[in-house]
This record gives C-alpha cells, structure tokens and sequence, in this order.
C-alpha cells in the first residue's frame, strides 16, 4: 500500500491521491516518471519527486525510523504488508492505577507474529530487557497503545524509545466505523480466546495480580496467558482492518 500513497507528501490530500490512481499514477515510480501532471506547478511537482525519490531509496534500505518521522501516525497503517514480517504487537498490563497516582507495569507482552514473550515486574521486567526484547524490529502494533500503553511505557521506564512506525489498530479500526474494544472485534472477526481465560478483562487482570502478589503462581500464569491472548490476537486483527483500511482508500479499483 505504502508504494501507492501520495498523501504522504505534504500538499498531496487523499482526493488529489485519488485522481492520480485515476490517471494511472499508481505508484512512486509513477509519479516520478510522469511529465503531464498540469494540477501541480512544475516547482511543486520537482519537490514531490525528490521527496518519493527519497522516500523510495529509504524504503530500500528498510530503513522504519524513516518512515516513522516523516509520515503521519495516522497514515502509519498503510506501512503494514511491508514491515510486518518485522513487526512486534506490544500489550501491557498495569495496577489500575496511572503513574502519577502510584500506577505501575506489572506485565509487558510481546509478540512478533512467531513467538510470544512476557516480561513481568520483580521477576524480568527492566528498562535493558525490554529494550533487547523490542530491538531489532521495524513495526509497532497496538491496541490504542497510543494512548495508554505507549505513554505509560514512556513515564515509567525512562530508558526507553519508540522511533518506528506504530500502528494502533484501535484507532484503524475507528476509520472504518468499528467500534468497541479488543475482545469486541474478536467475537466480530471469529477469533476465539483460550477458555482459561475467555470472558476476562482488564480489571480481572488488575485482580491476577494482586492474587500473584499474595504468592499465587496460578494467578500469575492466568495474568500471562491473558496478555498473551491480547497480544497474539493483535496480529490478527490488524492484518484484517489494514485490509478493510485499504479497501475503504478504492485502490484496488485502480490496480
């Protein structure tokens, strides 16, 4: 998808993105190759090529931090087919509570479409093993991690960064009218829970652990097996609303 956009170049909406597709302008090379767009002034149309040029060669390279700086967060979806195979859906679990009144991290999930990890306070959760367990991918998926897990990691852990490109799938999932959190899209696209933990939510997590504080492993392992329930079946749902993403862009009319 990231090879048929235009709007991220700034000047460039999604209608004049959509009278390209129209015109046959349907990738970067495209546009860069084409002499007869009379709705951009010869000067502008010399600055979007040298920013797709750019655009393309980072692109080339691989190069994610790129991606993340220069396109809007908005637009980061469209990014997905081309770095998910180096992507980490990223869930945490917390106290209750927000930093500033007490609130901590109890349990950080990490999944990368292969292999899930958990990484749990007073036992392995440190700034230097999250940042190794995170290191190394180009693509961030969450589910409204934007607003709550991203700046929670940010204000409790101050050794770490986030600078590649970040999909929150609950904000993609808004776009195209779909409303409702995690649990709600999974019953919508049929992805099932395991039973141990089917019907749970986020303050019976709360409650997991406050039981694993008292010294019950049982808990605890309930707590991981419910981020893990979140967080694997984050990449699932995000490969199906970047397709309904797509779909609601009318490339596919075009291609």
């Amino acid at each position: 998808m990231i090879r048929n956009t235009f709007s991220i170049v700034n000047g460039i909406g999604e209608k004049i993105e959509k009278r390209l597709w129209e015109k046959g302008i349907l990738t970067w090379s495209d546009f860069i190759n084409a002499s007869n767009l009379t709705f951009f002034s010869p000067q502008k149309k010399i600055l979007y090529d040298k920013f797709l040029i750019s655009a393309s060669n980072e692109l080339e390279n691989n190069n994610a931090n790129y991606f993340a700086n220069f396109i809007k967060r908005r637009e980061h979806w469209r990014l997905f087919d081309i770095f998910k195979k180096n992507a980490i859906c990223l869930d945490i679990e917390t106290n209750g509570l927000m930093p500033e009144n007490g609130g901590y991290i109890t349990l950080i999930g990490i999944y990368d479409g292969f292999d899930y990890r958990c990484l749990i306070r007073d036992i392995d959760l440190t700034d230097e093993n999250l940042i190794n367990a995170i290191s190394g991918y180009k693509y961030l998926i969450t589910f409204y991690g934007s607003a709550f897990d991203i700046p929670f990691i940010l204000r409790s852990m101050k050794e770490i960064k986030f600078n590649i490109p970040h999909f929150d799938v609950c904000l993609g999932a808004r776009r195209i009218g779909c409303k409702g959190g995690l649990k709600k899209l999974e019953i919508e696209t049929g992805i099932e829970r395991d039973e141990n933990v089917k019907g749970m939510d986020g303050y019976d997590a709360v409650k997991l652990w406050g039981y694993a504080k008292q010294g019950s492993s049982e808990a605890l392992e309930l707590l991981r097996i419910y981020n893990k329930e979140d967080t694997v079946n984050l990449f699932k749902i995000a490969e199906i609303i970047y397709q309904k993403l797509r779909s609601k862009t009318g490339i596919d009319e075009y291609l």
